[in-house]
């Protein structure tokens, strides 16, 4: 078989293998509010949430377009093959490490410094499409203080407008609420992180000339669908642990102002189709609505943690890949 032939379904596998682990990796996101306030018992919350991605995923693919041109031209790509494959392979270790200490951080942030610091190593800085992967970064730096903006407003007109609802009662019919809302945020994740896998593969068929566009095929969008959702059905008991209960002790009104203020900033980026962190973003929202409540009653020092996790996963990864790069291409 050409070798060329064997690095590509290698790289579909790792492609695959990355969107399985970002499912599991990212069912937090989703999930863990309504687990927190018992909206849901946690079997049915990451059923409901793999059947969420699964339809999400199959139902956009700009974020997908954007991966796969807007960070370098893969039809210009040097040994575009074996960039793709130590960017999946950097990618996927960030994401085990994290997800094996409890942090929720990005898997975005990884992908993408993973894809420039592999070109980086394969033909230098001037690889990079610099307006396409500022545009990238901007939106993933953005997102997060948009969502905790959101979550703040979002929480604060709750409190206005149920300030004389009889207490437990509200909290029952927010509860019923949530779910909806934690299916609403599944969707909304799958129509943009299952993208970033499908931008991969196209980019590794477009190097291994079995593909002249940067349309996305039918199959590569069912593969990655089902990878997402079958990670999201293994679950990331640790992550949820982390975002359903160390930021802020989360009551039902509480978790549907976060669902709902993540999945309108996740949806925004997906209709501009651009990759964001679902983790910045539902992280934020929460922390947005914490801060609405109560300042004090926000564990801020998960929040640091969690914001440092954030801010060295694009450098990192950048040097991890550059780093693969050159080991891999000591054996082709």
């Amino acid at each position: 078989m050409d070798s060329l032939l064997i690095i590509t379904v290698a790289i579909v596998a790792c492609a695959l293998l990355f969107d399985f682990i970002n499912g599991f990796h990212d069912t937090a996101n989703a999930i863990a509010t309504a687990v927190s306030t018992k909206a849901l018992k946690p079997r049915h919350a990451i059923l409901l949430a793999a059947v969420m991605n699964f339809i999400g995923a199959l139902m956009a693919t700009g974020v997908a377009q954007t991966i796969a041109k807007d960070i370098v031209d893969p039809f210009k790509l040097e040994n575009g093959s074996i960039v793709i494959l130590a960017a999946l392979i950097s990618a996927i270790a960030w994401n085990l490490l994290t997800w094996y200490f409890g942090i929720p951080s990005s898997s975005s942030h990884a992908l993408i410094g993973s894809i420039a610091g592999a070109a980086i190593a394969s033909a230098g800085f001037g690889v990079l499409h610099y307006q396409g992967f500022s545009k990238i970064i901007l939106a993933l730096i953005a997102s997060p203080i948009l969502a905790f903006i959101v979550g703040f407003i979002m929480y604060s007109i709750f409190k206005v407008v149920f300030k004389n609802n009889n207490l437990t009662k509200t909290n029952r019919n927010f509860r019923f609420i949530q779910i909806g809302t934690a299916a609403l945020q599944a969707f909304s994740h799958g129509t943009n992180d299952a993208q970033k896998a499908m931008g991969i593969i196209t980019m590794a068929l477009i190097s291994a000339n079995l593909q002249t566009t940067t349309d996305i095929e039918l199959w590569v969008k069912i593969s990655c669908a089902t990878a997402m959702g079958l990670g999201t059905a293994v679950g990331g008991w640790k992550i949820i642990k982390t975002v359903g209960g160390n930021i802020m002790k989360i009551r039902p009104a509480n978790g549907v102002a976060a669902d709902l203020s993540s999945a309108f900033v996740i949806f925004g980026a997906t209709f501009i189709h651009l990759p964001v962190s679902t983790t910045h973003v539902v992280s934020s929202s929460i922390l947005g609505v914490g801060s609405s409540q109560r300042v004090k009653g926000v564990k801020w020092t998960t929040a640091q943690r969690m914001i440092i996790t954030w801010i060295i996963t694009l450098p990192v990864s950048i040097v991890l890949s550059f780093i693969i790069y050159h080991i891999c291409m000591l054996f082709v």
